[in-house]
C-alpha cells in the first residue's frame, strides 16, 4: 500500500478505472500518511478527511456505477491555500484571512475537483505567496521531506512537500516569482508554471497580478500533462486569461528530443553553488545524449531582471495590501512586511522603468527563440540550505539570490518547467528548469519526459 502514494496518478488512474483500485482506499491510506507524517512536515495548514472520504466515496459510486469522468477520477490531490474553496477556510498562509471562508472556489481548483479529484485538504505555504522559503509563524515551518532540517522552498513549499513525502498524489501550486519552481527544485519533484493566461488565477489571491500564474505540481511529467488538460482554458472572470485552442498536453510525451534545440543563456551559468553547477554540467552532457543540441547564447537583458522583478513585484504587492498595511501591519511577519513596505515606497518612474525592462526582455526572449527550441538554466542557483534562526535575513537574501533567475520567466509571461537534475553533496535535490516561448507548453512537456526517463534522482549521484 505505500507504494500507491507515490505512483502517479498516470498509473493510479487505469486501475480505478478498471475498478482494480478503489478511490475510498487510497484516499484513506493518504488521510492515514497525513496523520502519521505531516506533524513533522507541515505540508498542510487544513487536513480535510471527513471532506476528502465523502468526495472519495462519491467517486467510487459513480465509477462502479459505470461513470467514468476521466484520469482524475479518485485521485487525491492537495489544493494550496490561496486558492478560494467553498465553505473551507482559506487562509493564504497568513494571520489577515486566518478567519476567511470564501463563498466559491477558484476556476483552476474547481476544474480538477470537477473532474472527481480528491481534495485531501489545504496545503502550506509561504505567507501571502511572497517569500521563497517555507517559513511561517503562523501554521508552522514546512519542512523538506528530504531532511527535516532543510527548507521545502516557497511559497508552495506544502505543495511540493506534499507531493515528496507522499501526502498527495497531485497539487496546485503558484507562481509569481519563482514559487513553484523554487520548491521543486528543493523538493526533488516537478513543477509547471504555465504561460501567463494560460491557466485562470480567478479565484486565487493576488500576489502581483501583471506576474501571478497558476500552475500544477506533481512526480512526474505526466502528471502535470493531464493536470493541465484540465487547469488551462479561458475563463471570462479573469481579464488576463487567454483564448486559446484546448489541446492535447499529454500527445507528444512519447517522442523523444532529437534534433531539438537547446540554448543555456550565459547569465545563467554565474553564480551558481558549486553543487548545482557539477550538477547541471552532467545534466547538458546527458541532454546531449539523448539527442538535443546544446549551445550557449547571450541575452544580456536577464541582468536587469533583479530590478524589474523587485520593482514590479513589491509595487503591485503593495497596491493590493495597501489598506491592510496601513491597519493591519502587525499582522505580517517582519520579512513579509519589509518587502511589501518596500514596495510602498516604489515611484512611478521606477514602475514604469521595469515595465519598460520587461518589454526588452520579451523582445529578447522572441529573438532567442528564433535560433533555439527552448531554454535552459539551473531551476536556482543555490544548493537547498537548512533553516536558519536568524529567518528574516535568510528570506530576504534567498529572494535575491534566485530572482535573477526565476523573475525573467514571470516578467515575459513565458513557460517554465522545472524538473530534478540530481542529488547534491548533502543528500538534497536540486533542479534545472526548461523555458519555452509563449503557449509551448508541450513541447516542454516532451522534453521533460524524456528527461525523466533518465531518471535524473536515482542516476545521478551525490557529489561527494
Amino acid at each position: 500500500m505505500a507504494e500507491l502514494a507515490f505512483m502517479p496518478a498516470a498509473k493510479l488512474a487505469p486501475l480505478i478505472e478498471s475498478k482494480q483500485l478503489s478511490p475510498v482506499e487510497l484516499t484513506r491510506l493518504m488521510l492515514e500518511r497525513i496523520d502519521q507524517y505531516d506533524g513533522d512536515i507541515r505540508a498542510y495548514i487544513t487536513p480535510l478527511p471527513e471532506h476528502a472520504l465523502a468526495q472519495a466515496r462519491l467517486a467510487e459510486r459513480e465509477i462502479m456505477s459505470g461513470i467514468y469522468k476521466g484520469a482524475l477520477h479518485g485521485i487525491p490531490m492537495g489544493i494550496k491555500d490561496n486558492f478560494y474553496t467553498k465553505d473551507i477556510h482559506t487562509t493564504n498562509g497568513s494571520k489577515l484571512f486566518m478567519n476567511f471562508i470564501p463563498g466559491q472556489t477558484a476556476t483552476a481548483a474547481e476544474k480538477l475537483l470537477g473532474a472527481g479529484g480528491i481534495m485531501l485538504g489545504k496545503l502550506n505555504m509561504h505567507e501571502l505567496a511572497a517569500g521563497s522559503t517555507g517559513t511561517n509563524p503562523f501554521f508552522g515551518n514546512t519542512r523538506n521531506p528530504w531532511n527535516l532540517e532543510y527548507m521545502p522552498g516557497g511559497s508552495s513549499g506544502g505543495s511540493a512537500a506534499s507531493l515528496a513525502a507522499g501526502l498527495a498524489t497531485l497539487a496546485t501550486g503558484t507562481d509569481t516569482f519563482g514559487s513553484i519552481r523554487l520548491p521543486a527544485a528543493m523538493c526533488g519533484v516537478y513543477g509547471l508554471k504555465p504561460t501567463y493566461g494560460l491557466v485562470s488565477t480567478y479565484g486565487v489571491f493576488p500576489t502581483a497580478w501583471s506576474m501571478d500564474t497558476a500552475g500544477p505540481m506533481a512526480r512526474s511529467v505526466a502528471d502535470l500533462a493531464i493536470m493541465l488538460n484540465y487547469m488551462a482554458g479561458f475563463d471570462p472572470n479573469d481579464p488576463a486569461s487567454l483564448h486559446v485552442p484546448m489541446i492535447n498536453y499529454e500527445a507528444d510525451l512519447k517522442k523523444d528530443m532529437s534534433g531539438i534545440k537547446i540554448g543555456v543563456p550565459t547569465h545563467y551559468m554565474e553564480g551558481l553553488d558549486a553543487d548545482v553547477e557539477k550538477l547541471f554540467q552532467h545534466a547538458m552532457e546527458t541532454l546531449n545524449g539523448l539527442g538535443a543540441e546544446i549551445k550557449e547564447i547571450e541575452i544580456p537583458e536577464l541582468t536587469l531582471s533583479t530590478f524589474a522583478g523587485y520593482a514590479t513585484v513589491t509595487g503591485e504587492a503593495a497596491t493590493f495590501h495597501e489598506e491592510w498595511l496601513k491597519s493591519y501591519a502587525e499582522d505580517y511577519s517582519q520579512d513579509i512586511r519589509t518587502f511589501f513596505l518596500t514596495g510602498a515606497m516604489t515611484m512611478s518612474p521606477q514602475y514604469n522603468r521595469a515595465q519598460q525592462i520587461r518589454r526588452k526582455m520579451t523582445q529578447a526572449f522572441e529573438q532567442a527563440f528564433f535560433n533555439v527550441d527552448i531554454l535552459l538554466g539551473p531551476t536556482i542557483p543555490i544548493a537547498t540550505p537548512p533553516y536558519s534562526e536568524h529567518w528574516v535575513d535568510q528570506n530576504l537574501e534567498i529572494v535575491k539570490r534566485i530572482m535573477p533567475f526565476t523573475a525573467p520567466i514571470n516578467l515575459t509571461g513565458v513557460p517554465s518547467l522545472a524538473v530534478p537534475m540530481g542529488v547534491d553533496r548533502e543528500g538534497l535535490p536540486a533542479g534545472m528548469q526548461f523555458i519555452g516561448k509563449h503557449l509551448s507548453e508541450k513541447k516542454l512537456l516532451q522534453v521533460g519526459a524524456t528527461w525523466e526517463g533518465t531518471e535524473p534522482l536515482r542516476k545521478t549521484l551525490a557529489i561527494k
